[in-house]
Parts: structure tokens; sequence; C-alpha cells
């Protein structure tokens, strides 16, 4: 693993640094934050001072607390759903490849209609009728994304499937399941995995937008999204508040795909 990390390109180290810190501040953010999250300590966006690194927000809470807790659970939520979306996609995708026939025919039908629905509006409307807790937010998400997962992971296992080690495999009496977890899935792994890094982006980019929107995480509960929704009047007094969660946000988005982009020229043998 070492050696794979040396081997890599500068703008994977940086991405890798990138993500290192974000997950160090999800472990970390109680230990690193100077004040409470919800805790009023200050004015209304008072400026960048000793006290207040990013100076304060819409209520007088310390913005650099804010945005720490914010990594912590917008990252926590975002991964929470891109395992779950994953879990059920991957297996969805790889039983329509391994089996065929109409149980294909019947799986791929119904993501069909699922993703005929622009993501966005779907979204809004379940979440509208459904209400916007923290559950009912990743089981939403987690389902719509899930659709593309299964896109994913059936075309790759296809691809497999037709190989002769698993025609072997079928020969030698092996089952279903031991097919599709011990030759397929391995096989998989790779684009699987870069893929796994771009829902990551596109889940947590989704949650920030539902957030913005007043319909994801909801206060007083920090989230990057909703913290520049908050902040956005501050921008008219010349007070950059809602840069620091949008800055945040970039910068992870960014760091993701500087991975995720080495990864993929590493899965399709290309050289960086």
């Amino acid at each position: 693993m070492l050696t794979l990390i040396k081997q890599s390109p500068l703008s994977a180290k940086i991405g890798m640094l990138i993500i290192l810190i974000n997950l160090g501040t999800v472990l970390l953010a109680p230990q690193i934050a100077p004040y409470g999250e919800t805790e009023l300590i200050g004015d209304v966006w008072a400026p960048m001072s000793a006290e207040h690194l990013l100076g304060t927000d819409q209520l007088g809470r310390d913005m650099f607390t804010r945005v720490l807790y914010g990594a912590r659970n917008t990252i926590s939520i975002a991964l929470a759903i891109v395992f779950l979306s994953f879990g059920f996609g991957c297996s969805c995708g790889l039983l329509a490849a391994t089996l065929g026939g109409w149980v294909d025919q019947l799986l791929g039908r119904v993501v069909d209609v699922v993703m005929a629905f622009p993501t966005l509006i779907f979204a809004l409307m379940v979440l509208s009728v459904l209400g916007t807790s923290i559950p009912t937010l990743i089981f939403v998400i987690a389902i719509l994304d899930s659709t593309r997962v299964f896109r994913v992971s059936r075309a790759v296992a296809m691809d497999i499937e037709v190989m002769d080690f698993v025609e072997v495999a079928r020969l030698r009496g092996e089952g279903l399941w031991w097919i599709m977890c011990n030759e397929i899935l391995p096989n998989a792994l790779p684009p699987l995995i870069a893929e796994f890094g771009l829902r990551f982006c596109f889940v947590f980019l989704f949650i920030s937008s539902l957030s913005f929107l007043g319909l994801g995480i909801q206060p007083p509960t920090a989230d990057w999204g909703s913290m520049v929704r908050e902040n956005a009047g501050a921008i008219s007094f010349g007070i950059f508040s809602p840069m620091f969660p949008a800055l945040a946000i970039a910068v992870l988005t960014i760091g993701v795909n500087l991975v995720v982009d080495w990864m993929l020229k590493r899965s399709s043998m290309l050289r960086a």
C-alpha cells in the first residue's frame, strides 16, 4: 500500500492529503473545535480574530467550530448513503448480470422508471412528503443513487461474466453466490472503487444542495450547505462568512476527484 502511494502522482497525493484531513476532522471535530456546535459566543458576523479564526455566523456562533462540525455531519451522512447505495446497487447489478433473463429485465425496467425522474426534483418531492429527518434523508438519497450504481456494476459484471474462468466455475458446479463473490466481484473492484469516489462526490454535493434549499440536514445541526444559505446575506455587507463552507465543499470535491482520476487511469492501464 505504501509503495502504491509513493508511486502515485503529485495530484493524487494532494487529493489523499485533503481526504485524510477531512476524515481526521470527522473523527476529531469535538476535540479540535474551540466551542460547542450550537454555542452562542459573540456578535453577529463578527470579523476574524484570535478568538474566532473565521469570525462568527448569523447567530453569533463560531464559524470555525461550525465548519468542523459541518464536515463531521455532512461527510458522515454522505458516507452512510454511499455505502448503503453501493451495497444495494452492486448486489442487484451483479445478480442481474449473473442470472440474466427475466431477473435482468425486471431489475433493469425498475431502474429505468426511477431514473426517468430528475433526481433533484424526485428527492424534493419525496422529502417534502416524508419529512427531512436524517434517516429519511439517507434512505431516499441511497435509493436514488443505487440506480446509478446498478447500471455501472451490471455493465462491468456483464463483461466479466462471459469470461472463461467464470464458465469454468459454473462447470465445476459452483453456486450463484460463490461465482458473484469470488469470480466476478474481485475482478470488478477497480472500476467500482473509482465509481465509489465519484458517487461520494455526487452525494456530498447533493446533500449540500438539498440543505441549501432547506430540505437537507436541518438546523441547528451544522452542515456546509445550510451554512452557505444561512449566511448568504453577509455578502451584501462585504463579509465572507458563507465563503468558508463553500470553499470546504469545493476543496473536498476536488481532492476526491484527484484520487478518483488516478485510480481510473490505473484501472484502465493508462499512465499519469
